[in-house]
C-alpha cells in the first residue's frame, strides 16, 4: 500500500497493484456507538490517498486518517473489507467478493461462505476516517467505469471520526451541503451558512402561500406582511380544515385498503367457486358414468337371471319326466371360464367362501390365489414349498398346504403371508382335512392328528394300521374317513379310534364323498363304490343290478333303437357279469323317450337280446339306480 509522501512501500504495491491507494469509496457506515472526534492537524496522515471502492451502496469517499493494516484488506478486491466473512478454506473476504468469485486466490479452493468475521468487522469499525465533507476528488476527469481517487479537502470538514460513527457525524456536519428551503434556485449552501442566508434571502414566502397568498420577500418585510395578510386571521380555521382534510385522506386511504382487501377476498372466493364448480362437474361426470355402468350391470344381471330361470324351468321339466327321463347335465353345468397360470398339473383345490377366493396347488410347487367374485384373476402366487403341492385345507382364517417335500405350511389368508412351516412326515403329505380344531394329515401308512394352537400345530396322536398311502381324508360330523389300498377306515374323531372298515375293489382309494345317506369312493381302476351310511352295506337294486344310460359321443344324444327305445346293458354289481334271464336275455324296464310311456312286450316286459347291436361311436355314463332313495 503506498505510504505518505516521501515513503516507499514497493512490497505492498506489488501485492495489491499500483492502483491501491489510501482513499477508497465505501458504504455508509452503521452503528450507534459514541465516536471520538479528532481535530485535523497538519500531518502526513491527512494526505493519504486510497482508490475508490464499488459496493452496493454506491460510490462514497473513504479516506482513512491512518494507513490501514494489510490484514484488513480483501485479497480479491484489494480494498478494506466490506462485510467480512470466513469461507470454507479458512480465509476472510468481502461477502460480495466471496459470492461472486469461484476460487480462493491463495489455495484455489472453492469459495463458500461459512460465517461472518465479527472480529475483523469490529477492527475496521474502529479505524478513523475523514468526514466525507472534508474530502474531494483527485485530479483528472472521472470516466465511466474507472475508479475515482479522493483526497483531503483543506476547505472541507476538519474532523476525523470512527468508521462506525460516520453516519451520526455526517448528518449534523456543518459542512454538509444543503438547499435554501425558500427557493431551490438559490446557490448551494453549507449547513453552517444556512442561518445567515435565510436572514438575507429575498425569496421568503408567506406561510399561507398554499392557500393562495402571493407574498415573496425578505426577513424584514415578512413580519410586516403577517400583520396585513388576510389569511392570518383565518389560520386557525385553515389549520382545522387542513387537519380535517388530512383525516379524510387517512380515512380514504384506509377505505382504499379495505376495498383492495375485499377485492382480494372476492377474487379468492371466485377462484374457490370456480374450483368447486369444476369438482362438481367432475363428480357429476363420475356419477353419470357410474349410473351408466350400473345400468349395464343391471341389464346383464337381468339377462343372467332370465337365463337361470330358463335353465331352472328346463331342469324342472326334465325332472318331471321321471327318474329315467332324458336328463342332460351338459345343459345345466356350463363352463364360465378357465383360470390359467400354473406351469404344471393342478393337484388340489380349496375354496375360502368368506372372501370369494379359490386356492389351487400344482406341480410347479406354488399355490395360486384366484378371485372368484369380481376380477376372476390371480391375486397372488404363494411360494414356499420345495415339492409338488398335493393338499390344501382351510380352518378359520388359516390355509394349510401339504407337499411332496414332507412339510405343512401355515398361511394367513388375510395377508396371504407364510406364518409357519412344520416338518410333518417322513414322506409326502398327500391329503389334509380339519375338524374339531384339529388338522389331520395323511401320508404313507400314517395319519397324524395335530392340535391347532394359533399358527402352531401340536402333534396330538398318530393313527396307524394303514396298509398303503392315505390319499383321501374326509371329516363328517364326528367321524373321519380315510382311504388307502382297497380299504376305507372310519375313525371316531373324539376318541381317535377306528370304529369300522369298508373293503373295496379296484386298487387304491383316491377320493371319498360322504352324504347324509351314503359313503361314496372312487378307486384307481375306474370304479365308484357306494355304501349306506347307517348299515355300512354296499347299495344294490332290488334285483341286484346296476342300470346304465348310453349317449352318442359326438351328437350327445341318447342312443335309441329303431323302435325308439333306449338300449341298455346291465351287469351284476357283485359278480361283474351281465345279467341274463333263463332264456339268455336281459330283462329291464324301459320308457319311450318321446312319449314317456313304458314300452312293453306281449308279456308286459321289454326283452333285449344279449349282444343287441348298439350304435357306433358311443360312450357310457354310469347312473346308479337305487330303489330305496331314488337316483
Amino acid at each position: 500500500i503506498p505510504g505518505p509522501p516521501g515513503s516507499e512501500t514497493p512490497g505492498m504495491e506489488a501485492s495489491f497493484g499500483p492502483t491501491f491507494s489510501a482513499v477508497a469509496p465505501g458504504a455508509k457506515a452503521e452503528g450507534s456507538s459514541t465516536y471520538k472526534q479528532h481535530r485535523r492537524t497538519p500531518s502526513t496522515s491527512s494526505t493519504l490517498t486510497y482508490s475508490p471502492r464499488d459496493d452496493e451502496d454506491g460510490m462514497e469517499p473513504l479516506v482513512f486518517a491512518e494507513q490501514p493494516s494489510v490484514k484488513l484488506c480483501c485479497q480479491l478486491c484489494c480494498s478494506v473489507f466490506k462485510d467480512p466473512v470466513i469461507t470454507t478454506c479458512g480465509h476472510t473476504f468481502c461477502r460480495r467478493c466471496a459470492l461472486t468469485s469461484d476460487k480462493c486466490p491463495v489455495d484455489t479452493a472453492k469459495l463458500t461462505v461459512v460465517v461472518n468475521n465479527i472480529a475483523v468487522a469490529e477492527q475496521i469499525g474502529e479505524l478513523f476516517i475523514h468526514c466525507k465533507y472534508g474530502c474531494r476528488a483527485g485530479g483528472g476527469t472521472p470516466k465511466m467505469g474507472v475508479a475515482v481517487n479522493y483526497e483531503v479537502d483543506p476547505k472541507g470538514c476538519p474532523f476525523t471520526i470512527k468508521l462506525t460513527t460516520r453516519k451520526e457525524h455526517e448528518v449534523s456536519c456543518d459542512y454538509r451541503p444543503v438547499r435554501c428551503p425558500n427557493n431551490p434556485s438559490c446557490p448551494p449552501l453549507l449547513t453552517m451558512n444556512l442561518e445567515a442566508h435565510l436572514k438575507q434571502c429575498e425569496h421568503i414566502k408567506c406561510p399561507h402561500s398554499k392557500y393562495g397568498c402571493a407574498f415573496i420577500g425578505n426577513q424584514d418585510t415578512y413580519a410586516t406582511h403577517l400583520d396585513t395578510c388576510k389569511f392570518e386571521g383565518l389560520k386557525e380555521f385553515l389549520q382545522q380544515t387542513d387537519d380535517r382534510f388530512h383525516e379524510m385522506q387517512l380515512t380514504l386511504s384506509q377505505k382504499d385498503q379495505d376495498i383492495a382487501f375485499l377485492r382480494s377476498m372476492l377474487g379468492k372466493l371466485s377462484e374457490k367457486l370456480d374450483q368447486l364448480e369444476k369438482n362438481l362437474e367432475l363428480k357429476f361426470d363420475v356419477l353419470d358414468e357410474n349410473q351408466s355402468k350400473l345400468s349395464e350391470d343391471l341389464m346383464e344381471f337381468r339377462r343372467d337371471a332370465s337365463m337361470l330361470n330358463d335353465e331352472l324351468s328346463h331342469i324342472n321339466a326334465r325332472l318331471n319326466m321321471g327318474i329315467l327321463g332324458s336328463y342332460d347335465p351338459q345343459q345345466i353345468f356350463k363352463c364360465k371360464g378357465t383360470f390359467v397360470g400354473h406351469q404344471g398339473p393342478v393337484w388340489c383345490l380349496c375354496v375360502y367362501s368368506t372372501g370369494d377366493l379359490l386356492f389351487s396347488g400344482s406341480s410347479d410347487k406354488t399355490i395360486k390365489v384366484w378371485d372368484t367374485c369380481t376380477t376372476y384373476k390371480c391375486q397372488k402366487t404363494l411360494e414356499g414349498h420345495d415339492g409338488i403341492v398335493l393338499a390344501l385345507c382351510i380352518q378359520g382364517n388359516r390355509l394349510y398346504s401339504g407337499s411332496a417335500d414332507c412339510t405343512i405350511i401355515v398361511w394367513d389368508i388375510q395377508t396371504l403371508q407364510k406364518v409357519n412351516t412344520i416338518r410333518a412326515h417322513d414322506n409326502p403329505v398327500c391329503t389334509l382335512v380339519s375338524s374339531h380344531n384339529m388338522l389331520f394329515s395323511g401320508s404313507l401308512k400314517a395319519i397324524k392328528v395335530w392340535d391347532i394352537v394359533g399358527t402352531e400345530l401340536k402333534l396330538k396322536k398318530e393313527l396307524t394300521g394303514l396298509n398303503h398311502w392315505v390319499r383321501a381324508l374326509v371329516a363328517s360330523q364326528n367321524h373321519l374317513y380315510s382311504g388307502s389300498y382297497q380299504t376305507i377306515k372310519i375313525w371316531d374323531i373324539r376318541s381317535l379310534e377306528c370304529v369300522h372298515v369298508l373293503q373295496t375293489s379296484g386298487g387304491s382309494v383316491y377320493s371319498i364323498a360322504v352324504t347324509n345317506h351314503h359313503i361314496v369312493c372312487g378307486t384307481y381302476e375306474n370304479l365308484i363304490h357306494v355304501w349306506d351310511i347307517e348299515s355300512k352295506e354296499q347299495v344294490l337294486c332290488d334285483d341286484g343290478v346296476i342300470v346304465l344310460q348310453v349317449w352318442d359321443i359326438e351328437s350327445k344324444e341318447q342312443v335309441l333303437c329303431d323302435d325308439g327305445v333306449i338300449v341298455l346293458q346291465v351287469w351284476d354289481i357283485e359278480s361283474k357279469e351281465q345279467v341274463l334271464c333263463d332264456d339268455g336275455v336281459i330283462v329291464l324296464q324301459v320308457w319311450d323317450i318321446e312319449s314317456k310311456e313304458q314300452v312293453l312286450c306281449d308279456d308286459g316286459v321289454i326283452v333285449l337280446q344279449v349282444g343287441h347291436c348298439l350304435r357306433n361311436r358311443c360312450y357310457v355314463m354310469m347312473v346308479f339306480l337305487f330303489s330305496r332313495c331314488g337316483t
